[in-house]
Protein backbone atom coordinates (compact mmCIF):
# COMPACT_ATOMS: atom_id res chain seq x y z
CA UNK A 1 0.00 0.00 0.00
CA UNK A 2 1.70 3.22 -1.27
CA UNK A 3 1.26 6.61 0.53
CA UNK A 4 -1.44 8.28 -1.45
CA UNK A 5 -3.15 4.90 0.08
CA UNK A 6 -2.56 5.70 3.33
CA UNK A 7 -3.76 8.45 2.92
CA UNK A 8 -7.14 8.13 1.29
CA UNK A 9 -7.80 5.27 3.90
CA UNK A 10 -7.10 7.97 7.09
CA UNK A 11 -9.56 10.47 5.29
CA UNK A 12 -11.95 7.84 4.86
CA UNK A 13 -11.72 7.16 8.33
CA UNK A 14 -12.15 11.20 9.47
CA UNK A 15 -14.88 11.95 7.35
CA UNK A 16 -16.75 8.78 8.80
CA UNK A 17 -15.95 10.19 12.46
CA UNK A 18 -16.75 13.81 11.75
CA UNK A 19 -20.39 12.79 10.15
CA UNK A 20 -20.60 10.16 13.39
CA UNK A 21 -19.53 13.42 16.24
CA UNK A 22 -20.43 16.61 14.37
CA UNK A 23 -23.40 16.31 11.43
CA UNK A 24 -26.19 18.31 12.48
CA UNK A 25 -29.86 16.84 13.28
CA UNK A 26 -31.51 16.63 10.17
CA UNK A 27 -35.81 17.79 9.61
CA UNK A 28 -36.66 13.96 10.09
CA UNK A 29 -35.08 13.65 13.82
CA UNK A 30 -36.55 16.80 14.99
CA UNK A 31 -39.94 15.32 14.10
CA UNK A 32 -38.64 11.97 15.38
CA UNK A 33 -38.03 13.47 18.81
CA UNK A 34 -41.25 15.39 18.84
CA UNK A 35 -43.22 12.24 18.27
CA UNK A 36 -40.97 10.18 20.63
CA UNK A 37 -42.21 13.43 23.04
CA UNK A 38 -45.73 12.62 22.47
CA UNK A 39 -45.39 8.71 22.90
CA UNK A 40 -43.54 9.32 26.37
CA UNK A 41 -46.95 11.26 27.33
CA UNK A 42 -48.96 8.53 26.32
CA UNK A 43 -47.05 6.16 28.09
CA UNK A 44 -47.07 8.12 31.08
CA UNK A 45 -50.85 7.94 30.54
CA UNK A 46 -51.58 4.43 29.84
CA UNK A 47 -49.22 3.64 32.81
CA UNK A 48 -51.16 5.60 35.61
CA UNK A 49 -53.93 4.33 33.81
CA UNK A 50 -52.64 0.42 34.29
CA UNK A 51 -51.71 1.41 38.02
CA UNK A 52 -55.11 2.65 39.01
CA UNK A 53 -56.57 -0.91 38.10
CA UNK A 54 -57.60 -3.41 41.07
CA UNK A 55 -55.13 -6.50 40.85
CA UNK A 56 -57.55 -8.95 39.72
CA UNK A 57 -58.37 -6.70 36.71
CA UNK A 58 -54.64 -6.85 35.55
CA UNK A 59 -54.38 -10.25 36.60
CA UNK A 60 -57.43 -11.55 34.56
CA UNK A 61 -55.52 -9.66 31.66
CA UNK A 62 -52.62 -11.66 32.17
CA UNK A 63 -54.22 -14.92 32.24
CA UNK A 64 -56.21 -14.37 29.16
CA UNK A 65 -53.58 -12.89 26.70
CA UNK A 66 -52.06 -16.10 24.47
CA UNK A 67 -48.87 -17.36 25.68
CA UNK A 68 -46.96 -19.98 24.02
CA UNK A 69 -46.33 -22.93 26.14
CA UNK A 70 -44.99 -25.21 23.25
CA UNK A 71 -41.42 -23.78 21.49
CA UNK A 72 -42.30 -22.39 18.41
CA UNK A 73 -40.05 -23.23 15.45
CA UNK A 74 -39.86 -20.22 12.53
CA UNK A 75 -38.01 -20.79 9.23
CA UNK A 76 -34.52 -19.18 9.16
CA UNK A 77 -35.14 -16.84 6.77
CA UNK A 78 -38.30 -15.98 8.61
CA UNK A 79 -36.88 -14.98 12.18
CA UNK A 80 -36.90 -11.74 13.42
CA UNK A 81 -36.82 -10.17 9.93
CA UNK A 82 -39.64 -7.24 9.55
CA UNK A 83 -40.70 -5.98 12.75
CA UNK A 84 -44.32 -8.29 12.07
CA UNK A 85 -42.29 -11.27 12.10
CA UNK A 86 -40.41 -11.10 15.13
CA UNK A 87 -41.44 -13.81 17.91
CA UNK A 88 -44.46 -12.71 19.92
CA UNK A 89 -43.38 -10.77 22.94
CA UNK A 90 -39.62 -11.11 21.82
CA UNK A 91 -39.09 -7.02 21.34
CA UNK A 92 -40.54 -6.54 24.63
CA UNK A 93 -38.97 -9.15 26.68
CA UNK A 94 -35.54 -8.25 25.44
CA UNK A 95 -36.40 -4.24 26.82
CA UNK A 96 -38.02 -5.83 29.78
CA UNK A 97 -34.80 -7.38 30.34
CA UNK A 98 -32.98 -4.25 29.92
CA UNK A 99 -34.96 -2.22 31.62
CA UNK A 100 -34.56 -4.68 34.92
CA UNK A 101 -30.77 -4.94 34.74
CA UNK A 102 -29.28 -3.94 38.16
CA UNK A 103 -26.27 -2.10 35.79
CA UNK A 104 -26.25 1.28 36.39
CA UNK A 105 -24.94 1.68 32.75
CA UNK A 106 -28.90 -0.08 31.52
CA UNK A 107 -30.48 2.66 33.66
CA UNK A 108 -28.92 5.41 31.13
CA UNK A 109 -30.47 6.24 27.76
CA UNK A 110 -28.47 5.13 24.72
CA UNK A 111 -25.62 7.30 23.11
CA UNK A 112 -26.87 9.36 19.84
CA UNK A 113 -28.23 12.55 19.34
CA UNK A 114 -31.38 11.24 18.31
CA UNK A 115 -32.75 9.47 21.30
CA UNK A 116 -34.97 6.65 20.75
CA UNK A 117 -37.61 5.43 23.27
CA UNK A 118 -35.70 1.56 24.62
CA UNK A 119 -38.31 -0.48 22.56
CA UNK A 120 -37.28 1.22 19.71
CA UNK A 121 -33.64 1.10 19.99
CA UNK A 122 -34.23 -3.05 21.02
CA UNK A 123 -35.92 -3.22 17.03
CA UNK A 124 -33.68 -1.30 15.37
CA UNK A 125 -30.78 -3.14 17.03
CA UNK A 126 -32.43 -6.28 16.23
CA UNK A 127 -33.52 -5.09 12.77
CA UNK A 128 -29.24 -4.91 12.17
CA UNK A 129 -28.49 -8.10 13.81
CA UNK A 130 -31.33 -10.21 12.07
CA UNK A 131 -30.59 -9.23 8.81
CA UNK A 132 -27.47 -8.23 6.57
CA UNK A 133 -28.59 -4.75 5.81
CA UNK A 134 -26.85 -1.92 5.51
CA UNK A 135 -27.35 1.46 7.82
CA UNK A 136 -28.39 3.46 4.85
CA UNK A 137 -31.62 0.90 4.82
CA UNK A 138 -32.36 1.46 8.36
CA UNK A 139 -31.84 4.72 8.35
CA UNK A 140 -34.72 5.03 5.89
CA UNK A 141 -36.68 3.15 8.20
CA UNK A 142 -36.36 4.53 11.24
CA UNK A 143 -35.92 7.99 9.63
CA UNK A 144 -32.70 8.31 11.64
CA UNK A 145 -28.90 9.56 10.54
CA UNK A 146 -26.58 6.53 9.43
CA UNK A 147 -24.45 7.92 12.28
CA UNK A 148 -26.81 8.15 14.96
CA UNK A 149 -28.03 4.34 14.22
CA UNK A 150 -23.82 3.55 14.24
CA UNK A 151 -23.91 4.77 18.25
CA UNK A 152 -27.39 3.52 19.11
CA UNK A 153 -26.29 -0.17 17.76
CA UNK A 154 -23.18 -0.65 19.25
CA UNK A 155 -24.35 1.21 22.84
CA UNK A 156 -27.19 -1.12 22.79
CA UNK A 157 -24.60 -4.32 22.46
CA UNK A 158 -22.85 -2.67 25.37
CA UNK A 159 -25.89 -3.39 27.29
CA UNK A 160 -26.45 -6.92 26.32
CA UNK A 161 -23.14 -7.80 26.89
CA UNK A 162 -23.31 -6.72 30.55
CA UNK A 163 -26.09 -9.32 30.81
CA UNK A 164 -23.32 -12.07 29.83
CA UNK A 165 -23.03 -13.33 33.17
CA UNK A 166 -26.53 -14.08 33.85
CA UNK A 167 -28.14 -15.56 30.51
CA UNK A 168 -24.46 -17.10 29.68
CA UNK A 169 -23.88 -19.37 32.47
CA UNK A 170 -22.38 -22.66 33.58
CA UNK A 171 -24.91 -24.82 35.50
CA UNK A 172 -24.69 -25.98 38.68
CA UNK A 173 -26.00 -28.19 41.65
CA UNK A 174 -29.51 -29.77 40.49
CA UNK A 175 -29.72 -27.59 37.26
CA UNK A 176 -26.09 -29.02 36.29
CA UNK A 177 -27.48 -32.90 37.01
CA UNK A 178 -30.71 -32.03 34.98
CA UNK A 179 -28.47 -30.71 32.32
CA UNK A 180 -26.66 -34.59 32.03
CA UNK A 181 -27.45 -36.86 29.51
CA UNK A 182 -26.04 -40.31 27.86
CA UNK A 183 -23.25 -40.56 26.39
CA UNK A 184 -24.73 -43.30 24.17
CA UNK A 185 -27.89 -43.98 23.53
CA UNK A 186 -27.52 -47.28 24.19
CA UNK A 187 -26.46 -47.48 27.64
CA UNK A 188 -29.04 -45.35 27.90
CA UNK A 189 -31.51 -48.64 29.07
CA UNK A 190 -28.40 -50.76 30.21
CA UNK A 191 -28.00 -51.73 33.81
CA UNK A 192 -25.23 -53.26 35.73
CA UNK A 193 -21.49 -52.43 37.01
CA UNK A 194 -19.96 -52.52 32.98
CA UNK A 195 -21.55 -49.28 32.22
CA UNK A 196 -20.92 -47.51 35.61
CA UNK A 197 -17.70 -46.03 34.12
CA UNK A 198 -19.05 -44.36 30.96
CA UNK A 199 -19.89 -41.16 31.84
CA UNK A 200 -22.69 -38.67 31.25
CA UNK A 201 -22.29 -35.86 28.45
CA UNK A 202 -22.99 -32.05 30.23
CA UNK A 203 -22.01 -30.59 26.93
CA UNK A 204 -20.77 -30.38 23.53
CA UNK A 205 -17.30 -27.98 22.83
CA UNK A 206 -16.54 -26.44 19.69
CA UNK A 207 -16.04 -23.59 17.67
CA UNK A 208 -16.99 -21.22 14.60
CA UNK A 209 -15.12 -18.78 12.57
CA UNK A 210 -16.80 -14.97 12.36
CA UNK A 211 -15.88 -13.27 9.28
CA UNK A 212 -14.89 -9.46 9.55
CA UNK A 213 -13.29 -6.85 8.02
CA UNK A 214 -9.46 -6.60 8.16
CA UNK A 215 -8.49 -3.54 10.25
CA UNK A 216 -7.33 -0.20 7.70
CA UNK A 217 -3.92 -0.85 6.73
CA UNK A 218 -4.41 -4.65 6.24
CA UNK A 219 -6.26 -4.72 2.63
CA UNK A 220 -4.63 -5.85 -0.27
CA UNK A 221 -5.45 -3.29 -2.36
CA UNK A 222 -3.78 -4.62 -5.66
CA UNK A 223 -6.45 -8.00 -5.68
CA UNK A 224 -9.03 -8.03 -7.47
CA UNK A 225 -10.54 -11.32 -5.40
CA UNK A 226 -13.36 -10.53 -3.20
CA UNK A 227 -13.13 -10.04 0.32
CA UNK A 228 -14.91 -13.22 1.67
CA UNK A 229 -13.62 -15.30 -0.68
CA UNK A 230 -10.00 -13.73 -0.49
CA UNK A 231 -10.15 -14.58 3.86
CA UNK A 232 -10.69 -17.73 2.83
CA UNK A 233 -7.95 -18.46 0.46
CA UNK A 234 -5.03 -16.36 2.47
CA UNK A 235 -6.80 -16.79 5.77
CA UNK A 236 -5.24 -13.56 7.11
CA UNK A 237 -5.55 -13.86 10.98
CA UNK A 238 -7.13 -10.61 11.20
CA UNK A 239 -10.22 -11.61 9.17
CA UNK A 240 -11.84 -13.09 10.87
CA UNK A 241 -13.01 -13.97 14.91
CA UNK A 242 -12.49 -16.94 16.76
CA UNK A 243 -16.07 -18.04 18.57
CA UNK A 244 -15.61 -20.88 21.14
CA UNK A 245 -18.79 -22.42 22.60
CA UNK A 246 -20.15 -24.99 24.90
CA UNK A 247 -23.76 -25.63 24.40
CA UNK A 248 -26.30 -28.26 26.55
CA UNK A 249 -27.99 -30.84 24.47
CA UNK A 250 -30.90 -28.01 23.38
CA UNK A 251 -27.88 -26.04 22.08
CA UNK A 252 -28.09 -23.14 24.62
CA UNK A 253 -24.56 -21.87 25.45
CA UNK A 254 -23.35 -22.62 28.49
CA UNK A 255 -19.66 -20.81 28.09
CA UNK A 256 -18.35 -18.71 25.27
CA UNK A 257 -15.45 -17.27 24.71
CA UNK A 258 -14.37 -15.15 21.88
CA UNK A 259 -10.82 -14.10 20.22
CA UNK A 260 -8.86 -13.01 17.57
CA UNK A 261 -8.46 -15.28 14.25
CA UNK A 262 -4.59 -15.36 15.60
CA UNK A 263 -5.32 -16.90 18.81
CA UNK A 264 -4.47 -20.44 18.11
CA UNK A 265 -5.38 -21.51 21.50
CA UNK A 266 -8.20 -23.85 21.86
CA UNK A 267 -10.32 -24.01 24.94
CA UNK A 268 -7.12 -23.82 27.26
CA UNK A 269 -8.88 -21.15 29.54
CA UNK A 270 -11.63 -23.84 30.08
CA UNK A 271 -9.26 -26.77 30.55
CA UNK A 272 -7.69 -24.88 33.44
CA UNK A 273 -10.41 -23.38 34.71
CA UNK A 274 -11.88 -27.03 35.46
CA UNK A 275 -8.83 -28.53 36.64
CA UNK A 276 -8.96 -25.76 39.28
CA UNK A 277 -12.92 -26.23 40.04
CA UNK A 278 -13.64 -29.81 39.16
CA UNK A 279 -16.84 -28.93 41.41
CA UNK A 280 -18.25 -27.34 38.06
CA UNK A 281 -18.43 -30.93 36.70
CA UNK A 282 -20.65 -33.08 38.48
CA UNK A 283 -19.54 -36.72 39.17
CA UNK A 284 -19.49 -39.02 36.24
CA UNK A 285 -19.33 -36.35 33.64
CA UNK A 286 -17.70 -35.09 30.76
CA UNK A 287 -17.62 -32.44 27.96
CA UNK A 288 -17.28 -33.86 24.24
CA UNK A 289 -15.43 -32.29 22.02
CA UNK A 290 -13.70 -32.66 18.18
CA UNK A 291 -10.11 -33.26 17.46
CA UNK A 292 -7.93 -30.63 18.18
CA UNK A 293 -9.25 -29.89 21.69
CA UNK A 294 -6.63 -31.31 24.40
CA UNK A 295 -7.76 -34.43 26.00
CA UNK A 296 -7.96 -34.18 29.28
CA UNK A 297 -10.70 -35.89 32.52
CA UNK A 298 -13.20 -33.21 31.74
CA UNK A 299 -13.33 -32.85 28.05
CA UNK A 300 -13.11 -36.61 25.99
CA UNK A 301 -11.67 -35.73 21.99
CA UNK A 302 -12.19 -38.54 19.44
CA UNK A 303 -9.19 -41.18 18.90
CA UNK A 304 -6.95 -39.83 15.88
CA UNK A 305 -4.90 -41.71 13.37
CA UNK A 306 -4.99 -45.54 13.04
CA UNK A 307 -8.25 -47.28 14.69
CA UNK A 308 -9.10 -50.27 15.51
CA UNK A 309 -12.75 -51.18 15.97
CA UNK A 310 -13.32 -50.33 19.66
CA UNK A 311 -11.64 -46.79 18.88
CA UNK A 312 -13.88 -46.57 15.67
CA UNK A 313 -16.85 -47.73 18.15
CA UNK A 314 -16.01 -44.73 20.55
CA UNK A 315 -15.73 -42.06 17.77
CA UNK A 316 -19.00 -42.72 16.23
CA UNK A 317 -20.51 -42.62 19.98
CA UNK A 318 -18.99 -38.74 19.81
CA UNK A 319 -19.61 -37.81 16.53
CA UNK A 320 -23.67 -38.04 17.44
CA UNK A 321 -22.90 -35.25 19.64
CA UNK A 322 -21.07 -33.01 17.56
CA UNK A 323 -24.55 -32.38 15.50
CA UNK A 324 -26.15 -30.70 18.77
CA UNK A 325 -22.90 -27.67 18.52
CA UNK A 326 -23.12 -27.61 14.86
CA UNK A 327 -27.09 -27.39 14.82
CA UNK A 328 -26.60 -24.38 17.46
CA UNK A 329 -24.03 -22.62 15.70
CA UNK A 330 -26.30 -22.99 12.51
CA UNK A 331 -28.96 -21.66 14.48
CA UNK A 332 -27.16 -18.63 16.07
CA UNK A 333 -25.73 -17.46 12.66
CA UNK A 334 -29.74 -18.23 10.97
CA UNK A 335 -31.13 -16.02 13.58
CA UNK A 336 -28.89 -13.28 13.46
CA UNK A 337 -27.59 -13.11 9.42
CA UNK A 338 -25.36 -9.92 10.64
CA UNK A 339 -22.42 -12.83 11.85
CA UNK A 340 -22.01 -14.30 8.30
CA UNK A 341 -19.84 -11.47 7.34
CA UNK A 342 -19.01 -8.22 9.93
CA UNK A 343 -17.93 -5.86 8.27
CA UNK A 344 -16.59 -4.30 11.08
CA UNK A 345 -12.36 -3.28 11.66
CA UNK A 346 -12.34 -2.73 14.96
CA UNK A 347 -11.77 -5.85 17.03
CA UNK A 348 -13.39 -4.76 20.07
CA UNK A 349 -17.08 -3.61 18.07
CA UNK A 350 -16.65 -6.60 16.24
CA UNK A 351 -16.46 -8.71 19.69
CA UNK A 352 -18.96 -6.44 21.22
CA UNK A 353 -21.68 -7.58 18.30
CA UNK A 354 -20.96 -11.30 18.42
CA UNK A 355 -21.45 -11.77 22.31
CA UNK A 356 -24.91 -9.65 21.86
CA UNK A 357 -25.83 -12.65 19.47
CA UNK A 358 -24.92 -15.28 21.78
CA UNK A 359 -26.55 -13.70 24.87
CA UNK A 360 -29.72 -13.32 23.10
CA UNK A 361 -29.30 -16.64 21.10
CA UNK A 362 -30.11 -17.78 25.07
CA UNK A 363 -32.84 -15.41 25.62
CA UNK A 364 -34.67 -16.59 22.56
CA UNK A 365 -34.40 -20.18 23.79
CA UNK A 366 -35.13 -19.47 26.93
CA UNK A 367 -38.56 -17.88 25.88
CA UNK A 368 -39.27 -21.17 23.22
CA UNK A 369 -38.78 -19.43 19.86
CA UNK A 370 -36.69 -22.06 18.10
CA UNK A 371 -35.05 -21.35 14.55
CA UNK A 372 -33.42 -24.13 12.35
CA UNK A 373 -30.55 -23.32 10.51
CA UNK A 374 -28.83 -24.91 7.67
CA UNK A 375 -25.63 -26.86 9.05
CA UNK A 376 -22.47 -25.92 7.38
CA UNK A 377 -19.43 -27.40 7.21
CA UNK A 378 -16.52 -25.80 8.57
CA UNK A 379 -13.62 -25.81 6.46
CA UNK A 380 -10.71 -28.10 8.05
CA UNK A 381 -7.86 -26.48 9.68
CA UNK A 382 -4.39 -27.43 10.86
CA UNK A 383 -5.60 -27.55 14.51
CA UNK A 384 -7.69 -30.64 13.60
CA UNK A 385 -4.94 -33.55 14.63
CA UNK A 386 -4.64 -34.76 18.66
CA UNK A 387 -4.61 -31.97 20.31
CA UNK A 388 -2.99 -31.85 23.99
CA UNK A 389 -3.13 -35.41 25.98
CA UNK A 390 -3.62 -35.27 29.57
CA UNK A 391 -2.18 -38.37 31.13
CA UNK A 392 -5.74 -38.91 33.14
CA UNK A 393 -7.38 -38.10 29.96
CA UNK A 394 -5.91 -40.69 27.90
CA UNK A 395 -6.68 -43.31 30.96
CA UNK A 396 -10.17 -42.33 31.19
CA UNK A 397 -10.66 -42.28 26.98
CA UNK A 398 -9.20 -46.01 27.05
CA UNK A 399 -11.72 -46.68 29.89
CA UNK A 400 -14.69 -45.51 28.14
CA UNK A 401 -13.98 -46.89 25.15
CA UNK A 402 -13.60 -50.40 26.49
CA UNK A 403 -16.66 -50.34 28.55
CA UNK A 404 -18.24 -48.94 25.17
CA UNK A 405 -16.78 -51.94 23.26
CA UNK A 406 -17.97 -54.49 26.04
CA UNK A 407 -21.36 -53.04 26.26
CA UNK A 408 -21.44 -53.69 22.55
CA UNK A 409 -20.53 -57.36 22.46
CA UNK A 410 -22.79 -58.08 25.09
Amino acid sequence: MDLSEHVLSAGRAVLDWVQREWEPLSQAELEQRLDQAVEEILEADLVAKVKAQPPAAIYLQLVQSPAAAEPQVVPAEAALCPAEEEPQGGQEYITELLQSSKSQHSRARLAGRARLSLSHTVLLSLTLLSKRISYRSVSTRFRLEKGNIHRIFFSFCERVNILEEEQIRWPVGEEAAEALFPLSSLLGKAEGPEVQGVPQVLGVLGHTRIPIRLPIGKHDVESTVPEVKRMKKEAHPDSWLNLELTCDRRGRFLHCRISKGSDTDRAGDLRDKLKQHPELMPPGSCLVARAGYPLTAHILTPYVGSLGPRENLYNKTLEVHFSILDQAVASLKARFQRLRYLDIGNYERARAVVLTACVLHNVFLDMGHVVQGDVEKEEASDQDGEGELDEEGVSRRDAVSHLLYKDLDS
